[in-house]
């Protein structure tokens, strides 16, 4: 199926009306579906989503405004054009009041259709840029990593860029703060499904059930809280990318749910009997070696196989030092431009000290250093008191109980100790007394010099 096609249904009762409209629809290159009734049209919209819906006001004994906000409330996207032999004013007003776009008397012709369905498809590329502009904006650092000039990156970008090409699917390796994001993104904009959505789920960031609702969606009364049906991300990634960041944390229970939708695209929404069907690109990221977590049982070899079909390394930014200068210059750029004054000149000892730092943090920790300076320097000329004290090495003081440290700083350098001695993070957090996924926004504060990520909603 072409990823790009919209997805048409078809509701009437009429088999003459289906048959016609449906070879019209498929010449202007829609796929398209047909149900004669109210509760197959339910059912259909139910298992699958759609892009437009052709309804017929009247369904034999049914009415089809009433199946209008049926439609609306299980796919609030779905763009409804009413058809009827008996067009009318009054009717029209109460199709277009109830939600519907359109409202297309009997007899129409191709060409009638064929405005309707290009204005439609003019729409919903523009709400899919404006939402694809709103996940830029919401991103922690602009898209810089792709000018490089690191062999190593390069290899990564030519794979990308070889991949986006065909549906395989596509691990991403590397530490965290590295840009594996930007890449997947690349990759979908590269990829036939550029017009369609780029869903991200980042796996560290909530419990095993509240990230299978994310994952799959629910139905209302799955779990306390659940006050009403939801789609999940497989289902607002259909036709397009879904991106699983830090797979690694998943819990093995559901990578067992994940491996079958990996198979064959099929799933249930939690507290659901009812198998659906999505069609999505899957790009996975994890910062963690995958291979030693399946010899210890704690991830799936079969997932594994299924979403490392095409492995892409990204290097750490200690590895592209070469880059290092034009990133710094971008992202003070970048930050000035935020706050609305000129971008300030680095002095050569501020040079020197970037040059010299290892960047644990990576780019994201580069990125937040060059907002911080531009923050906070009321000056044209940055000096290295114009950046952290973690960046300009600070005292070597290990934070000990009951010395001169704030609580935050005894709390960092216990977790992070803990960390270093335990298996996985699953056992950190258990030795910390913390879930899994606060332990997760931990680690990133620390690698970010900054208040925890807000968990995904």
């Amino acid at each position: 199926m072409d990823p790009q096609a919209l997805r048409v249904l078809i509701v009437d009762d009429e088999p003459n009306i289906r048959s016609t409209l449906s070879v019209c629809l498929e010449s202007i290159g829609c796929e398209v579906h047909a149900a004669a009734g109210a509760r197959e049209a339910l059912a259909v919209v139910e298992r699958r989503p759609f892009d437009i819906v052709f309804l017929d006001v009247r369904l034999g004994q049914a009415d089809g405004m009433a199946l209008l906000p049926e439609l609306l409330r299980l796919s609030p996207r779905l763009a409804v054009v009413m058809i009827t032999a008996y067009a009318s004013i009054e009717s029209a007003v109460t199709a277009i009041k109830s939600g519907a776009q359109d409202y297309l008397p009997k007899p129409f012709t191709p060409a009638q259709i064929r405005i309707i369905v290009d204005r439609l498809r003019d729409r919903w590329v523009l709400e899919n840029r404006v939402a694809e502009l709103e996940g830029r904006l919401a991103e922690t650092a602009p898209d810089v990593l792709t000018d490089t000039r690191c062999q190593a990156m390069q290899h990564a970008i030519d794979t990308i860029s070889q991949a986006a090409r065909a549906d395989t699917a596509v691990l991403l390796r590397g530490e965290s703060g590295t840009g594996k994001g930007v890449l997947a993104r690349l990759l979908h904009e590269r990829s036939p499904r550029a017009g369609r959505r780029f869903v991200t789920v980042n796996c560290p960031t909530l419990t095993e059930e509240l990230l299978a609702s994310e994952l799959f969606g629910h139905v209302r009364g799955a779990f306390t809280g659940a006050v009403r049906n939801q789609r999940g991300k497989v289902e607002e990634a259909d036709g397009g990318t879904l991106f699983l960041d830090e797979i690694g944390e998943i819990s093995p229970t559901l990578q067992t749910k994940l491996l079958r939708f990996v198979q064959d695209r099929e799933f249930e929404r939690v507290g659901d009997t009812q198998t659906r069907r999505t069609d999505v690109r899957l790009i996975a990221a994890t910062n963690r070696d995958l291979q030693a977590d399946v010899e210890t049982g704690r991830f799936r070899l079969d997932l594994l196989y299924r979403l490392n079909v095409i492995e892409v390394t990204v290097p750490s930014l200690r590895d592209r030092r070469e880059d290092l200068p034009a990133l710094v210059r971008h992202f003070l750029s970048f930050a000035a431009r935020n706050v609305g004054r000129p971008t300030p000149r680095l002095s050569r000892e501020a040079e020197a000290l970037l040059l010299a730092h290892a960047w644990p943090g990576n780019v994201r920790e580069l990125k937040n250093e060059m907002e911080r300076a531009v923050v906070l320097s009321r000056e044209d000329v940055l000096r290295p008191e114009s950046f952290s004290e973690r960046l300009r090495g600070g005292p070597n003081v290990v934070p000990a109980v009951g010395g001169d440290f704030t609580l935050d700083e005894v709390e960092q350098e216990h977790t992070l100790r803990v960390v270093s001695r335990t298996a996985t993070r699953e056992e950190a957090a258990r030795v910390l007394g913390i879930d899994p996924s606060t332990l997760w926004r931990r680690l990133r504060r620390y690698e970010e010099g900054g208040e925890d990520p807000e968990p995904a909603s």
